[in-house]
């Protein structure tokens, strides 16, 4: 998978990983992917319910000990 950029909002609590990610997703152009890394345990709900709803789509997620991963292909 080709990664466009990749985003560190580890350490951050709802809602600023969402706030992040929509600041850095809009930097990217249609069909790039963001790579996202937290530790918020919410963005397990939230970025699927974020991704679909922006019209993006959430090709896979991860779970590494504390960490999630989600990539995120920008509709």
């Amino acid at each position: 998978m080709m990664i466009n950029k990749v985003l560190d909002a580890k350490g951050l609590a709802c809602p600023m990983p969402i706030v992040k990610t929509k600041m850095a997703i809009s930097e990217l152009e249609s069909g790039q992917i963001l790579e996202i890394h937290t530790t918020d345990k919410g963005a397990k709900s939230d970025f699927p319910a974020w991704a679909k709803s922006g019209g993006h789509e959430l090709l896979k997620h991860e779970e590494e000990s504390d960490l999630l991963k989600f990539w995120i292909r920008k509709g």
